[in-house]
């Protein structure tokens, strides 16, 4: 297991409608506009033209969800020069702010801001289009909608006024978008331990299945690869969750064993393959007794066990300028697998990673590291070394090396990978975590 950290800084801005179309969320609603008294200006009513846009419309509960509210048109025009001298409002001296109104299976207001960024505006002309962003925190599962609420208009020419707009009407402002979050998954702690990892045909393995819930059906059973073999004994969970039993491994077939509650093993309600080996036993060839002087000489070659080892204890990728985002590269520690069982089983290593996590909450996909694995047999191994595919980690994890089933495997293979993490723009600045997990099997 690794702790990943990245340094950077995100909200990736929609695409734009074809010519003539109007984009997907684009609302129009009544607008009060207030100016200050310093002004010079009466209120001004009309419509505001919005758009709402989410970096990501299916979060997970927990997930923080960066939202972009847009101005595109607004009634409320650029302040006069209370001296009387005329002129424009110059650029960039616009700062906007607003609110988005959440509804459904959340609820609140979510606070956006804008750059200060506009082109020059003559005196009493329209201000121009403005954008804001926010972020908040989902919180509950379900869909939940966006609608623009008030903003105000900063401008800090000839003096610091604010213009406030409101919506005009007596019925909420209209949806411009919409999310539908999904409740964080349950995390499965079934686990299978074995009393020894070989034994010849026949052998009772002594197997303790925990992590299930107390009461449960749990059947223990031998797989060959992902298939499952005739070796097979049912039990109850104690209150404890745990079945201890006693499993006759007779299929010589048998390379691992699982645990598992229904009627077949799946990956929500069972437990990670245990490597296991049936080791043949032959009788010993009949001979006749050696001549007098002489000694028998027998040597034994006892099986080893599967296991790795990493080098280091971190994973540092490059960092990514914020606003652009971008590509941060960098190595896993090299992990070493010895396979000293002397059995017929290969074995397999896989990666998981959870989501980058960083400052306030915000968060970076797990999904949005992938790597390029590479592997390499020590010069006597028995076994050939395979890497797995280039492409994404994840949650729900990816191979990361791997060895065939043969009649007899074994060796020390290296492995390692070049690791990508694709940070989005406008990612807040700071540093982010996960964990990648290693599991050998």
């Amino acid at each position: 297991m690794a702790v990943l950290a990245a340094t950077t800084g995100g909200a990736l801005s929609a695409p734009a409608a074809a010519e003539g179309e109007t984009p997907p969320g684009q609302v129009d609603f009544p607008t009060h506009c207030l100016p200050p008294q310093e002004a010079g200006l009466p209120p001004a009513d009309g419509p505001t033209t919005a758009r709402i846009t989410v970096d990501d419309p299916a979060p997970q509960v927990g997930d923080t969800v960066t939202v972009t509210y847009q101005v595109l048109r607004t009634p409320a025009v650029a302040p006069l020069d209370p001296n009387g001298a005329g002129g424009e409002l110059p650029a960039d001296t616009l700062t906007p702010t607003g609110r988005i109104l959440l509804a459904g299976a959340q609820s609140g207001e979510v606070t956006v801001v804008g750059v200060k960024r506009n082109d020059p505006v003559p005196a009493g002309a329209p201000l121009p289009a403005v954008t804001m962003t926010g972020t908040f925190t989902v919180t509950a599962p379900g869909e939940t909608t966006l609608a623009p609420g008030g903003y105000t208009l900063h401008t800090g020419h000839p003096l610091e006024l604010d213009t406030t707009c409101t919506a005009d009407t007596a019925s909420a402002a209209p949806v411009s978008a919409r999310l539908t979050a999904t409740a964080l998954p349950t995390a499965n702690l079934r686990s299978v331990f074995l009393g020894a990892a070989h034994g010849g045909p026949g052998a009772r393995v002594k197997v303790t299945a925990a992590g299930f819930p107390p009461g449960a059906a749990v059947t223990v059973a031998g797989r060959a690869g992902a298939a499952e073999t005739a070796d097979r004994v049912r039990a109850t969970a104690d209150a404890l969750g745990t079945a201890l039993v006693e499993l006759p491994v007779t299929d010589r077939a048998t390379t691992a064993v699982v645990a598992y509650e229904g009627a077949a093993w799946s990956a929500g309600k069972g437990s990670g393959p245990a490597a296991y080996t049936v080791i043949a036993v032959t009788p010993p060839p009949s001979v006749t007794p050696p001549p007098s002087g002489t000694q028998k000489v027998t040597a034994t070659v006892e099986p080893g066990a599967l296991g790795l080892t990493q080098t280091g204890e971190g994973i540092t990728v490059g960092a990514v300028p914020y606003g652009s985002g971008g590509a941060a590269p960098g190595r896993i520690g090299t992990v070493t697998v010895t396979d000293a069982r002397g059995g017929p089983a290969g074995w397999s290593l896989i990666g998981k990673v959870t989501d980058f996590t960083g400052p306030g909450g915000v968060r970076i996909p797990g999904a949005s590291l992938s790597w390029t694995p590479r592997c390499v047999a020590a010069e006597v191994s028995r076994s050939t070394c395979t890497p797995g595919s280039a492409g994404v980690v994840g949650p729900d994890g990816a191979l990361l090396a791997s060895t065939p089933d043969a009649p007899l495997v074994g060796g020390t293979f290296t492995i390692d990978a070049t690791v990508t993490l694709q940070v989005p723009p406008y990612t807040p600045p700071g540093a982010y975590t996960a964990v990648l997990t290693l599991t050998l099997s």
